[in-house]
């Protein structure tokens, strides 16, 4: 089997791969650095919907990684273009309160809302608001969600991510959801365009293997599997897909440009 082209771009997933709760993935910082040594370029690209786009940036400063706002691409900020684009900008939202900030031109209501968006509301997600999503669901509104994970890592390991509640949404509405966050192949087109680097000649790092490495092989990306995060060997072993590469983590990425 011929040698697998090394890429000249790289989208990087943020958390279980550059991060961990709070603290910086052993040897991401020097891998990042490599990159900018080397001249190769990069960006972060983050389905999280818990927290907005300046409190990721706050936080990756706060661990000495300092990120242009240009270089980092979220499921919120994409999903505002897709709104508006689609000129659905009165939304009852699923979503964390400070997100809202990531989605300017967008207007929250509880009454004839033209679509529901779901993002993620963790502990504060109640009965009453997935049953009024539900029945807006039922009346007919567009349907949106920023990511469909099924879990994530926490601080006590993995918990429900989501997905979880779109599927909810799905099976008793028997609706889908339009999907704005990875794998959707839409949500690597932005980041990519920001490179402009021809997706053949990019690469896809990340813990997820259906998120990262599906949705970025779907794309036309090479797809680059970590094992830090939420890997889990039997999941590897029990999926269709496979990685073009594993490492063991971010911090192998330069033995590996240099094998």
């Amino acid at each position: 089997m011929a040698p697998l082209p090394k890429p000249q771009g790289f989208l990087i997933d943020l958390d279980g791969t550059v991060v961990e709760g709070d603290r910086l993935i052993p040897g991401a910082a020097e891998a990042l650095a490599f990159l900018d040594g080397r001249g190769l370029t990069y960006r972060l690209v983050t389905n999280t919907t818990s927290k907005p786009r300046a409190a990721i940036l706050a936080k990756l400063a706060a661990l000495g990684l300092i990120v242009p706002a240009d270089s980092l691409f979220t499921a919120p900020v994409i999903a505002r273009d897709y709104l508006v684009g689609q000129g659905l900008t009165r939304c009852y939202p699923l979503l964390k309160h400070s997100l809202r900030e990531d989605l300017e031109g967008i207007e929250f209501v509880d009454r004839e809302p033209q679509a529901v968006v779901v993002g993620d509301l963790g502990d504060e997600l109640s009965y009453e608001a997935l049953n009024q999503a539900f029945r807006f669901l039922l009346d007919g509104c567009a349907f949106v969600t920023l990511a469909r994970n099924r879990y994530f890592k926490g601080k006590e390991g993995l918990c429900l991510d989501v997905g979880a509640i779109v599927a909810a949404l799905e099976y008793a509405s028997q609706r889908t959801a339009t999907l704005i966050g990875k794998p959707a192949p839409e949500f690597f087109l932005p980041a990519l365009q920001s490179l402009g680097i021809p997706p053949e000649q990019t690469a896809m790092i990340g813990d997820d293997l259906e998120a990262d490495v599906g949705g970025a092989q779907s794309a036309h990306l090479t797809g680059l599997l970590v094992r830090t995060g939420k890997y889990r060997a039997e999941q590897l072993e029990k999926s269709e897909l496979r990685p073009d590469a594993t490492l063991d983590s971010l911090g192998d990425l330069p033995a590996w440009l240099n094998g």
